[in-house]
């Protein structure tokens, strides 16, 4: 699979610093969380304290009003911790969802903005896993392991300024020994970091491709290769599962050496802290005191040991968002532009001058010299073979890529003067590859121009012949109109497309081999709904239907990128060149 690279590549923590601009929102919620950490871990802290002066103070006869002030005050600090701790949980929680929808609306909005030049070469599976499976070990982090960690943290500073208090021998001691923990944490989660990100890559590779697949079901099930795709993602997903297997066990055997390490020390000390009591260095309380401590901070070590998995995934997940975050469309709207160009009732003229193209992953030119002229609702067609460069100059015209070299001018103006927005408001396209969204007839034709009335929409479906049959399904212009428009036959959905495109009401109208896969009864119904659509605006056609070619003001005959004819049907016709052979071949019927 090919990856996306972005400008920067950070790593590690400053990574999830890249992540701060999604809190700054919610700075009074995160200010509100980092006081519930800090009073809990402070409470915490005040529990062994308590139970000192119960072991040094309270055990004598005289000593009932010390024993109540005592457990009235550890009462008090319970109270104090459950406070804190149940605040943590929710303002966390809280975060947590609000950061990773926000993240995810960014990705999705920088996604969905990008070039097609990005589309060919990233995966729409891999998209997916990105904005599902990563946010989701985001929101781990941001919702538990961060307020887990910042916690664990407190009470490791805190538990290790009450030992120095407590005994500050035995002190020394654990924090040298506390260096067997960190050192080999620090190395070991370099390691569980790399491996997490080849983790993620390896899911979102199966998602991929389980995405490609269950969007060509037909054509698996045509060719029988159900077994063959079913063994290939068993495979991809076995793959994913060994990188998995791979990061737990790295991130299991940090776990035992931190945890193993952390505790032996503690333990070393405690074994000298009584020896200290018996030479009356040091009181059972304090000793007692120290313990409690000592179990703290141990507690707060395996603790961080656990957050640093889950740190190293998020991190990894992070970069892998950071990188579609980073990524900038090559399609890029000028500084200063041009105001829109007067439209006047038939449509806009369109110049091409010495258009040259080629795309980034092909070196051989697709286009060369074009050039042509189209007056305001002149009907141009455009023909040629396979692969000759029509469809191109349509995504061209659209600026979905910037020519090479030449230009192309709306009513003078370089289109690339233009917002963008405004200047593919100006377009309509009727393409040969119908999209029908997973929504009823009403919302797809709405979909041209979404602040549309239901009226506006009832009369775009009527001038393009698409009422007849939605009137006619079971909840009419509400009925569902399956994935991808499956309840739908081809000339319905040309139809469906049409209505769209009137219901934008473009000054451009692009029509790319709208007919060439209906039968005669469809293609008469979607000829009539074209004759409405072409009406009052300039319109370029990609056809090979010649009732559509011998209808057009001009004809562009493209062959290899270059246009070699130009003139009417009945001129090109006389001059026996490669269209009087394309009509020959193709129009016989004719």
């Amino acid at each position: 699979m090919t990856k996306q690279k972005s400008r920067t590549n950070p790593r590690g923590f400053r990574t999830l610093a890249a992540l701060t601009p999604f809190l700054k929102p919610y700075k009074k919620q995160f200010v509100l969380a980092i006081f519930s950490l800090v009073l809990a871990a402070s409470a915490t802290l005040a529990v062994p304290f308590s139970f000192r002066q119960i072991i040094d103070l309270g055990f004598n006869a005289n000593s009932g009003s010390q024993i109540n002030t005592t457990f009235l005050t550890l009462f008090a600090v319970a109270c104090l911790v459950a406070l804190g701790t149940s605040l943590r949980f929710y303002m966390v929680s809280w975060l947590g969802e609000k950061i990773t929808t926000d993240i995810r609306s960014a990705v999705y909005s920088h996604v969905i903005k990008q070039s097609p030049e990005f589309f060919e070469v990233t995966h729409s599976g891999e998209i997916l896993s990105r904005l599902n499976t990563d946010t989701v070990l985001i929101q781990t982090l941001i919702g538990t392991s961060v307020s887990m960690a910042i916690r664990n943290m407190l009470l490791l500073a805190g538990g290790l300024v009450m030992m120095f208090i407590t005994s500050p021998k035995l002190s020394v001691l654990i924090f040298a020994t506390l260096l067997m923990t960190i050192i080999p944490t620090v190395i070991m989660g370099r390691r569980v970091r790399k491996l997490s990100r080849n983790s993620q890559d390896k899911i979102a590779d199966a998602s991929a491709l389980a995405s490609e697949k269950l969007n060509a079901i037909p054509t698996i099930q045509s060719f029988t290769n159900e077994e063959i795709e079913i063994n290939r993602f068993n495979q991809s997903i076995q793959t994913a599962l060994v990188a998995a297997i791979t990061r737990t066990q790295a991130r299991s055997l940090l776990t035992f050496v931190a945890i193993l390490f952390g505790f032996t020390s503690i333990i070393l000390v405690l074994w000298l802290g009584a020896y200290a009591v018996m030479d009356n260095q040091i009181t059972a309380g304090e000793l007692s005191q120290f313990i409690l401590y000592a179990v703290i901070v141990a507690g707060a070590i395996a603790g961080i040991s656990e957050v640093v998995g889950d740190t190293q995934r998020a991190i990894g997940a992070s970069d892998r968002l950071l990188e579609l975050l980073n990524v900038q469309s090559s399609i890029q709207t000028v500084a200063v532009v041009e105001s829109i160009p007067e439209v006047n009732a038939n449509g806009i003229g369109v110049t091409v001058d010495n258009l040259r193209f080629q795309y980034p992953s092909n070196q051989n030119p697709v286009l060369s010299d074009v050039s042509f002229e189209i007056k305001p609702g002149e009907r141009i067609a455009v023909v040629g073979p396979s692969g000759a460069g029509k469809t191109t100059l349509f995504q061209l015209l659209q600026r979905f890529y910037d020519p090479t070299s030449g230009k192309i001018l709306f009513n003078g103006i370089n289109i690339k003067d233009l917002e963008l927005e405004a200047l593919r408001k100006m377009i309509g396209v009727v393409p040969q590859d119908i999209v029908i969204f997973s929504d009823n007839a009403m919302e797809n034709i709405r979909f041209g121009k979404m602040d549309a009335t239901d009226e506006e929409v009832f009369a775009a479906a009527r001038l393009a012949i698409a009422d007849e049959f939605i009137s006619k399904l079971p909840e009419g212009y509400q009925s569902f109109l399956g994935d991808r428009g499956i309840r739908l036959s081809g000339g319905q959905k040309q139809r469906i497309a049409i209505a769209r495109v009137l219901l934008k009401n473009p000054a451009l109208l692009l029509l790319d081999e709208a007919t060439s896969a209906l039968d005669a009864e469809s293609e008469l119904l979607v000829q009539r709904a074209l004759e409405a659509a072409m009406d009052h605006r300039t319109t370029i056609v990609i056809a090979h239907r010649l009732s559509t070619v011998k209808q057009a003001d001009k004809i562009l005959v493209l062959e290899n990128g270059r246009i070699i004819e130009t003139g009417t049907h009945s001129d090109l016709i006389l001059r026996s060149g490669l269209y009087a052979r394309l009509a020959k071949l193709q129009f016989t019927d004719q």
